[in-house]
């Protein structure tokens, strides 16, 4: 009886053990769909936000941008700031900015509230990538490490899926609006539904900021810290006693071993040139780096304007999307089943390879119809009114007049759908309009203003040029470079894009969408991973803020053909980085990677 009695308690305490595993990679899986909300959420709004607001290509640009750059600055601190309050703090902090971001967005009537909210999600987002990981490679055991991370990027994709499917609820909301025939019921729609996609996502904000509270703090974290009572009681929260005093011995013996043998016992001062610190770190911030040069946050950032312009219709787009988002999520499942099994190595090499095959395609596909376009910037600029301003209504009449006088090249496509963006500038300073297509019901005019174009203030100004003369550029006249007109390519050119896009996404996330955030907390050396993780997130952000602040104006005055050529060519480097430079960290531990790149045998 008293063994019955003792099986059924360790069984309840096994079982209690399991729980709680299983919520910390809840609350762990929060951060990462958080992360992935932050990313999607802007493709499902941006149309309508587009269509209601009076930003220009570049103010656009830079609200999607400012999630990318609110992560860069956040990233910069995140290791820092991880090892001075906690792991948990910082979790929680994390979530709090995130929960203030909605309202600040949701309820802004101008562009300054708009991007300060959007960098409220960055901050948030890019304390996130830090901490979540750190969190996980910390708390969970060396078999658990792949299973975790993968979570971390199961649920971020599954937050980009329930972004997605937020946007085709309102698309198809918009197209019931649109056939009423009253535009400024339409507008008004469209201004409530993007601040309402906004409003859905404060849920899992919320969620994750109390999951936060109720996990335990890194035992590793409170063992430097000196708390070795506490950093105890937090592996018994998760591990059996014997589990618990094991690892905790190891940490004591890793302490002890990280000791020179003097009389005070101070810690060896190593050189951070060595091997083992500066090679994994290049690998690490060259991957992250080429992660993003293969277009991905733009690509899921500006996917339903991609799709809008390879040919299908608003709802065919969104509906486009929710399939995208939907095989980035499955894939990814892939990719956690795989990475363990076929390594790290076998994944980013595969995944690379397809995502190069994928952007040359999409590429061929737009430029069949973009080396078509017609420039009409002279009988644009002759638009230009004495207060250096233009406002056209870019309907089928509108886009006959303007391709009438353009020769045969215009004749060529005078009687097709087609789709109009002015590159303009006031002195130094240049900017793009939204794309207009002249088939679009229910579009608003194309106005170009010097407020849409020359900053604000110097501060603005240093970002956009920080060459350019601000004060010239207040008096300068108004000049038209690019009036590009392109015919809109037709629905199956538009389904064939997105199965390009499908197969995109697919190669990234059984490749690079698993195994980056795992290689970067693999390669970094224990000495340096929180900086260090910190440092290559950096990069990676500053990659896809650039990205991502230069992403509407290039495509407009250069195609989206050439912007995915652009980025086929990055994803090379990527390619050659995974398969000939990078070691295979499969069955590995953290000690045996540290070794291979100081050059002994692993």
């Amino acid at each position: 009886m008293a063994s019955a009695q003792a099986g059924e308690g360790t069984a309840a305490i096994r079982n209690e053990k399991a729980g709680y595993n299983r919520f910390l990679l809840l609350v762990a899986g929060l951060g990462g769909l958080l992360y992935g909300v932050d990313v999607g959420i802007i493709a499902g709004a941006l149309p309508y936000l587009e269509a209601t607001s009076r930003l220009n290509a570049g103010q656009l640009s830079i609200v999607v941008a400012a999630v990318l750059l609110g992560s860069v600055i956040s990233t910069l601190f995140a290791g820092l700031l991880a090892d001075w309050m906690g792991r948990k703090p910082l979790m929680i902090w994390s979530g709090l900015l995130f929960v203030a971001s909605i309202p600040v967005i949701a309820l802004s009537h101008g562009y300054g509230p708009l991007v300060l909210g959007r960098l409220l999600q960055g901050v948030s987002a890019g304390l996130i990538g830090v901490v979540v990981p750190l969190y996980l490679a910390e708390c969970l055991s060396a078999s658990s490490r792949g299973k975790g991370t993968g979570v971390f990027q199961w649920l971020l994709t599954l937050g980009i899926v329930c972004a997605a499917l937020v946007g085709i609820y309102f698309s198809i909301r918009v197209e019931e609006v649109a056939k009423l025939g009253d535009p400024a019921r339409l507008f008004a729609f469209k201004d409530t539904a993007w601040r309402s996609i906004f409003w859905v996502s404060l849920p899992p904000g919320i969620l994750f900021v109390i999951g936060s509270f109720l996990v335990a703090e890194s035992p590793r974290w409170l063992f430097r810290r000196g708390k070795k009572e506490e950093a105890l009681a937090a592996l018994l929260r998760s591990r059996t006693s014997e589990q618990a005093e094991s690892e905790l011995r190891e940490m004591e013996e890793t302490s002890t071993a990280e000791k020179a043998n003097t009389p005070t016992g101070a810690k060896v001062k190593e050189s951070l040139l060595r091997r083992k610190y500066v090679i994994p770190f290049i690998l690490a911030c060259v991957i992250l780096a080429c992660n993003q040069t293969t277009g991905i946050n733009s690509i899921i950032g500006y996917n339903t304007n991609i799709l809008l312009q390879s040919g299908l219709s608003d709802v065919q787009a969104h509906w486009g999307y929710v399939i995208f988002t939907m095989v980035n999520f499955l894939m990814t499942i892939g990719g956690v089943v795989l990475v363990d099994r076929k390594g790290r190595k076998f994944l980013l090499s595969l995944g690379s390879a397809g995502i190069i095959i994928s952007l040359i395609w999409a590429g061929f596909l737009f430029r069949k119809t973009e080396k078509l376009r017609v420039d009409r910037r002279d009988s644009v600029q002759a638009m230009v009114t004495a207060d250096q301003k233009v406002s056209l209504l870019y309907d089928a009449n509108t886009a006959a007049t303007l391709l009438g006088a353009g020769g045969e090249a215009g004749g060529a496509i005078a009687n097709r759908p087609t789709s109009l963006s002015i590159i303009y500038s006031y002195g130094d300073f240049r900017a793009a309009t939204p794309v207009a297509r002249s088939d679009d019901a229910a579009a608003k005019p194309v106005a170009i203003t010097r407020e849409s174009c020359v900053p604000a203030n110097k501060v603005v100004a240093f970002f956009s040029n920080p060459f350019g003369n601000l004060e010239a550029a207040r008096t300068a006249s108004l000049k038209i470079e690019n009036a590009l007109i392109t015919p809109v390519p037709s629905s199956r050119n538009g389904w064939l894009v997105d199965i390009s896009l499908y197969v995109f996404i697919a190669f990234f996330a059984i490749g690079p969408g698993v195994c980056v955030w795992l290689a970067l907390s693999e390669l970094m050396p224990t000495r340096i991973r929180s900086n260090g993780m910190s440092i290559a997130l950096l990069i990676n952000q500053a990659f896809s803020t650039t990205i991502a602040a230069i992403f509407l104006p290039t495509v407009g005055k250069y195609g989206y053909g050439k912007m995915f050529f652009g980025f086929a060519a990055c994803t090379v480097i990527y390619f050659i980085t995974a398969a000939f430079f990078l070691p295979e960290t499969k069955g590995k531990t953290l000690e045996e990677i540290e070794a291979h790149f100081e050059g002994a045998k692993s």
